[in-house]
């Protein structure tokens, strides 16, 4: 898979799942990707990477970024036209937003990493403060089933930039072709003994969560 930070063997390539040719967008999309994501093999990034034009994904690996550290970013954060996507009582509906923003979305940013990273991220770097917030509000649940969940309705980032990038772009067949590779990796693992993984949401209403959970945490 050419473009990509890992190569599969030929039986269970994914290359036939991929456009043949990137697909084409106006917006641009910025990964914030956690350290920790970056040399774990089940992730969903280089998809994503591999489906898009090099010069509209750009990938960004760290915790802490600034305008010292990194100018480019800094001055995406602070253009009228970018979003960061992030869940929360301050952030807005996407498809909501976009209806009345005197300006169009140019560019969106969405972090990679597990729940705890992506909030550390979020709330420790100020230049996120800047772009709008915004939210997905979608009623789908993940196909990244190889893959635990906090919720049922958490999803992969791959999803993420697919459902934000189709509404922002206008065009559904930007999500069906963004998800057709992450259909066929799931479909892969479990024919080659992976399970499918609920959602600790789901095992711990259902008494089958395997670890103590602090109380604390008990309530998503």
């Amino acid at each position: 898979m050419p473009g990509t930070a890992t190569y599969r063997p030929q039986k269970v390539c994914l290359c036939p799942f991929l456009p043949a040719h990137p697909l084409h967008i106006s917006t641009h999309l910025y990964i914030i990707q956690h350290p920790a994501e970056e040399n774990k093999v089940l992730r969903t990034v280089p998809l994503l990477a591999a489906c898009l034009p090099q010069d509209k994904c750009k990938v960004k690996i760290g915790r802490r970024f600034s305008e010292e550290r990194d100018p480019e970013l800094s001055t995406v954060c602070r253009k009228s036209g970018t979003l960061i996507l992030y869940p929360g009582a301050e952030a807005a509906n996407l498809e909501e937003f976009i209806l009345d923003s005197p300006v169009y979305p140019s560019t969106i940013i969405i972090i990679d990493g597990t729940w705890s990273q992506a909030k550390d991220i979020f709330y420790k770097n100020s230049l996120f403060r800047h772009p709008k917030q915004v939210q997905l509000k979608t009623s789908i649940s993940s196909q990244y089933v190889i893959r635990m969940q906090p919720t049922n309705r958490c999803l992969s980032t791959l999803e993420c930039a697919a459902v934000a990038l189709s509404i922002l772009e206008k065009n559904n067949y930007i999500q069906e072709t963004l998800l057709r590779p992450l259909q066929a990796l799931c479909s892969f693992q479990l024919q080659h003994g992976a399970q499918i993984r609920l959602s600790k949401e789901h095992l711990l209403k259902n008494g089958l969560y395997p670890k103590p959970m602090p109380k604390n945490k008990r309530k998503l």
